[in-house]
Parts: structure tokens; C-alpha cells; sequence
């Protein structure tokens, strides 16, 4: 019997080693792609990085080197220092932190409302918000500024605030509906029995289990105002009151452009998007509503 069994037992080793093989060579196959294709998105990165190190001169050589021969700081200095770089700086973190935490409070309550109320044309008014996110921004931007200039905010931060969170309300609104909708009823219902109110159990039960969605909505809704630039050309005439995308416009000129300086502010201007994007990043890899009812 056991020279009659190790034939079979040699045949399925065998079996086990080549689909363990399989398994082996599928996974580096899969991790060689994930590290080509994260290359090619941290190119233009280290291309921008690298070129904000380099003198004007060195900007586009040919070939082009990713570690500069004599780098230096100097252009984020001059960036830094000139065109009111910093005041811009300052009010786009202001209008970006602002839109950000608005958006959260609208959205939040809206999408809350949305998914556990009750009341008339529900359905109608949340199809509305679907349908509005189906029209171009840029279609947008002549009744938004006659509305801007009817309340008078016209050349006002308050102006970028009120369009941007606005824009962004009905996307956040529908992912987070869905969102509180996929929470357990079981939940409220407790708190009910125990005597907590419909705002004691959105603040306190639907908040703090919605932080994944939260966390991502934060992150899309800074870095949509961070970026924002052709609203805010439009609607800010006021030196003092524009935002950093129009400052970097600014280091290009109409017969030379300063490209040291472009690349350099650009890299100053990511950093608030990075910060900001390491500090929700785990909520991303959390599942929504994980842990929530066990059992």
C-alpha cells in the first residue's frame, strides 16, 4: 500500500508546486505592473520636482537629468517672495479649509435627511440633485456671477466659498446617501428606546460610523477649491483677494516664462493637498460601517 500511494502523493506535490508557482509568478506579474504604472504617475512629479531645483537656463535640457547637477532653493524663495505669492497662498488655504468644512456640514445633513426622513417630493428634489450634476461647471459660470453680483459678492472670498460648496453639494450628497442608507436601522432604533432624539442620533451614532465617506468627501472638496481656477478669475478683480492657481499663472508672461518658478510654486502648492491627504488617507482603507453591528 505504500508503494502504491507515494506515486499519487508525488503526483499531487507536484500539482501543489506548479500551482503554487502559478500563484508566485501571477503575483509579480501583478506587483511588476503596480510598479510600472506607479512610476508613471510619479514621473511628472519628479520631473516638476527636479526642475524647480534647477536655474532657468537648465530648465529644458536636453537631455533632460532628474538630479540636477547644481540644484538650488532659490527659485522657491522668488516664488515665495514675489507676485504676493504668500498673500495668495493665504487665501486659497482660507476659501479651500472653509468650502471644505461647509460642504461636510451641508452635505452631511442633507444626505442624513435624504436617507432616514420622510417627507413630500423626496424622490423628486434628490433626482434634481442628480440632474444638476449632470450640467457642465462651465455653463454655469455667467448665472453664478449675475448672481454674485445681485447679493454683492462680487470681488469677495465669500464669493469662491458659496459657488464651490454649492458645486460640490450634490456629488457629496449622493455618496453619502447611500452611505447612511447602508447603515443598520437597528442602531437608531436602540437609540431610540433609549430615549435619544433624531439630531442626538445623527450626531452621535450616523457622524462618527459616516468617517470614511467623510474623510474622502474632505479630501475631494479641498483640493476641488485648491485647484479651482476659472471661477476665480472670473469673480476676483482684486489684487488682493486672488487665489494661489492664478499666482502661478502669474510667473508666465506674455514673451518669456519663468519655468524654475512655475515648477517651484507648483511644489509649494502641493503641499496643503498632501497634508491634507495624509491626514483622511486611512479612511480610505477602511471599510464604511465596519464594526458596526457584530453578530
Amino acid at each position: 500500500m505504500a508503494t502504491a500511494a507515494s506515486p499519487m502523493a508525488q503526483v499531487r506535490k507536484q500539482g501543489l508546486s506548479r500551482a503554487a508557482l502559478a500563484r508566485r509568478v501571477g503575483s509579480l506579474a501583478i506587483y511588476a505592473l503596480l510598479s510600472v504604472g506607479a512610476l508613471g504617475m510619479m514621473m511628472p512629479f519628479l520631473y516638476s520636482f527636479s526642475t524647480s531645483l534647477k536655474r532657468n537656463v537648465f530648465a529644458f535640457e536636453f537631455p533632460p537629468q532628474l538630479i540636477p547637477l547644481h540644484p538650488t532653493l532659490q527659485n522657491y524663495v522668488e516664488a515665495w517672495t514675489s507676485n504676493n505669492f504668500q498673500l495668495y497662498f493665504w487665501n486659497s488655504l482660507i476659501v479651500a479649509t472653509l468650502t471644505m468644512l461647509l460642504s461636510l456640514v451641508v452635505a452631511s445633513t442633507q444626505a442624513y435627511a435624504f436617507a432616514r426622513l420622510r417627507f413630500p417630493g423626496k424622490n423628486a428634489v434628490f433626482m434634481l440633485y442628480l440632474i444638476t450634476m449632470m450640467i457642465p461647471s462651465t455653463v454655469m459660470i455667467l448665472p453664478q456671477f449675475v448672481l454674485a453680483r445681485t447679493f454683492g459678492l462680487l470681488n469677495s472670498l465669500p464669493a469662491l466659498v458659496v459657488v464651490y460648496v454649492a458645486g460640490g453639494i450634490p456629488f457629496q450628497t449622493f455618496m453619502l446617501r447611500g452611505f447612511f442608507e447602508s447603515l443598520p436601522r437597528e442602531l437608531e432604533e436602540s437609540a431610540y428606546i433609549d430615549g435619544a432624539n433624531r439630531f442626538v442620533i445623527f450626531s452621535r451614532i450616523a457622524l462618527p460610523l459616516a468617517k470614511p465617506a467623510l474623510g474622502t468627501l474632505a479630501i475631494f472638496s479641498f483640493l476641488g477649491a485648491w485647484d479651482e481656477f476659472t471661477w476665480a478669475l472670473t469673480v476676483i478683480n482684486d489684487v488682493g483677494k486672488r487665489t494661489l492657481p492664478i499666482a502661478i499663472r502669474l510667473f508666465q508672461g506674455q514673451h518669456a516664462t519663468q519655468w524654475g518658478l512655475v515648477f517651484a510654486a507648483s511644489m509649494i502648492a502641493i503641499v496643503p493637498v498632501m497634508v491634507v491627504f495624509v491626514a483622511f488617507q486611512k479612511y480610505f482603507v477602511r471599510g464604511i460601517a465596519a464594526g458596526a453591528v457584530k453578530g
